[in-house]
């Protein structure tokens, strides 16, 4: 097991080099001058050159990459053209949001959609599979920005259930920062108020996000699940008398959700790459709209910390999936 972990850390590596290797020729490559867009219109040459050799950007390509490589390995991610500031420290700020909001769209689709794939499998061709799968098919394919509009419209407009936008009122003051994440560092300070203003802004960006992978890991589940259940060792348990419920989540269950990790694994990258249209409906401040600002005014620094932080996190999630494999069934080999 250690020598797995540690064999796939040592990969990490040259995927991120990848990585960092390709933003940072797209960057260059594209027409455009970001220093031009960061100085001004009204800045002179001899404004726009300083500028130029302040951020390094008067040097070679290569020599440009080695400085962003090695500042990477003490901890340097680069400094934004715009803000003036480190990439690292916006991030810190940004990246918690948008990672509280993933995790909660994936907590409501891998609940919802084990249980309801499990229900439509168990009453296959009933009235509740046909609904489950009609509710699956609407789902995955409503875009997501729509289904924040009429969230918004129907639970923040109408209803007054849940806020609007943003995720904590203007007015009030949050609880001290621990995580980044507002639910976590509310329940670490134990304040029961601001957790629930949290959940009242977090609840419709998370389920906006949520409805697309739910769908597919319900129709991964419910098709895993029709699968085991038509294998021998199930028929022989039902013969020799087990209950029906210890039968479904003691054996049944195991054994269908393996199939179903890979589709939670991959959808939890794409869900962090793909925040910009839910954080924009609901004005989240997280790394989609931080990363969306830095591209339209070509400052890459900051494009280049989203991309390597989403793809560091999205290679270690999977991981934790991998070392899932081996948890939920014991005969998988980790090798």
């Amino acid at each position: 097991m250690f020598a797995y972990i540690l064999r796939r850390v040592v990969l990490l590596v040259p995927v991120l080099l990848g990585l960092s290797m390709m933003v940072f020729a797209i960057g260059r490559l594209l027409p455009g001058d970001p220093v031009m867009l960061a100085a001004g219109p009204n800045a002179s040459r001899e404004e726009i050159a300083a500028l130029s050799a302040e951020f390094g950007l008067d040097q070679p390509i290569p020599l440009q990459y080695w400085r962003y490589l090695t500042g990477l390995l003490q901890g340097d991610w680069g400094r934004s053209l715009q803000t003036r500031g480190p990439v690292l420290e916006d991030l810190k700020v940004y990246l918690p949001a948008t990672l509280e909001l993933v995790l909660a769209a994936m907590l409501i689709a891998v609940v919802a959609g084990i249980l309801l794939g499990l229900l439509a499998a168990v009453r296959r061709n009933g009235w509740i599979d046909y609904l489950v799968r009609l509710a699956s098919l609407a789902s995955i394919s409503m875009p997501r920005f729509f289904l924040g509009l009429i969230l918004q419209l129907v639970f923040a407009m109408w209803l007054g259930w849940a806020a609007l936008g943003g995720r904590f009122p203007l007015t009030l003051s949050p609880p001290p920062s621990v995580t980044g994440m507002l639910t976590l560092d509310s329940l670490i300070a134990g304040d029961m108020q601001a957790l629930l203003l949290a959940l009242q802004h977090l609840a419709l960006p998370a389920i906006a996000m949520s409805l697309s992978p739910l769908a597919t890991i319900t129709r991964m589940m419910r098709a895993s699940t029709m699968e085991v259940l038509q294998q021998d060792y199930v028929l022989t348990a039902r013969a020799l008398g087990i209950p029906p419920r210890k039968l479904l989540f003691k054996h049944v269950l195991r054994n269908a959700l393996s199939s179903t990790l890979t589709v939670i694994g991959l959808y939890f990258g794409w869900l962090l790459g793909g925040t910009v249209l839910v954080e924009t409906v609901f004005d989240w401040p997280g790394v989609g709209l931080y990363a969306t600002k830095s591209i339209l005014t070509q400052d890459f620094m900051p494009v280049m910390g989203v991309v390597l932080s989403i793809g560091t996190m999205f290679v270690v999630f999977n991981l934790v999936i991998d070392l899932l494999y081996g948890v939920i069934n014991p005969k998988v080999q980790l090798r």
